[in-house]
C-alpha cells in the first residue's frame, strides 16, 4: 500500500521544504536585488530572504493544523518582510491557511486549487489583473498546469514544465517569472543559473 507521506502532504512537508527555500534565497538574493533594480526598487532579494528567515525562526513550532500552520507562515511573513511583495506572498498562504483549516493533511492534488484560491486572493489584495506579467500570472499557470495531479515528482515536473511554456510562449517577463523559477529549484534542491530571457521586457 502506498505511504500516507506519499499520498499528501502534511505540516511535515512544510517543514522540510522550508530550509531549501530559505538556503535558496540567501544564496541568490543579490543577483535578484539586481533583476528587480532593472524593473524595480532593487529590493526583491532582501525581501525574498527576510521572508525565509522569518518562516525559519517559526518552522520548528508549526502546528499539526496545516491551517494554522500555514497561518503561522504568513504571519512570520508579515512580521519579517515589511514589503508589498512580501504581503502578497502572506495573503497567498492566508488565503490556503483558510482553505486548509482543521486538516492534518491534504492530496497533491489540492494544490492546484489551493494555487487558484492564492491567485484569487492575490489579485484582490493587489487590485491586479492577470495577463500584467507579475508573479501571479506564474502562479495561475502552474496552478492550471497542476489540476489534477496526485504525484509529488509530477506535480515538481509539470510545475517546471508550466514555467517553461509560459516563457516561450511569452506570458511572463521580468523578476516575476525569475522568482518562481528560483522558487522551483529551491523545492527540488538543485540550484541553476537564472534564466537570463527573464530580464527582457514584456
Amino acid at each position: 500500500m502506498e505511504s500516507v507521506s506519499n499520498k499528501c502532504w502534511t505540516v511535515e512537508s512544510l517543514k522540510s521544504l522550508i530550509p531549501k527555500l530559505s538556503a535558496g534565497m540567501e544564496t541568490s538574493a543579490d543577483e535578484l536585488n539586481t533583476i528587480d533594480g532593472q524593473l524595480g526598487d532593487g529590493d526583491l532579494g532582501v525581501t525574498l530572504v527576510r521572508g525565509a528567515r522569518g518562516l525559519m525562526k517559526v518552522k520548528d513550532d508549526l502546528p499539526e493544523d496545516l491551517g494554522l500552520a500555514m497561518l503561522k507562515c504568513a504571519q512570520a511573513l508579515t512580521k519579517e518582510s515589511g514589503s508589498s511583495y512580501g504581503t502578497l506572498i502572506a495573503t497567498a498562504f492566508m488565503a490556503a491557511a483558510k482553505d486548509s483549516k482543521s486538516k492534518t493533511e491534504r492530496p497533491w492534488s489540492d494544490i492546484s486549487p489551493l494555487l487558484r484560491l492564492a491567485v484569487s486572493a492575490m489579485l484582490k489584495r493587489g487590485k491586479g489583473h492577470l495577463g500584467a506579467k507579475t508573479v501571479v500570472d506564474a502562479v495561475h499557470v502552474v496552478a492550471e498546469k497542476l489540476d489534477g495531479i496526485n504525484e509529488p515528482r509530477v506535480v515538481l515536473a509539470a510545475a517546471r514544465e508550466a514555467v517553461a511554456e509560459a516563457l516561450e510562449a511569452g506570458h511572463l517577463a521580468g523578476y516575476a517569472a525569475d522568482v518562481f523559477e528560483l522558487e522551483d529549484w529551491a523545492l527540488s534542491g538543485r540550484p541553476r543559473s537564472i534564466d537570463r530571457r527573464l530580464l527582457a521586457p514584456g
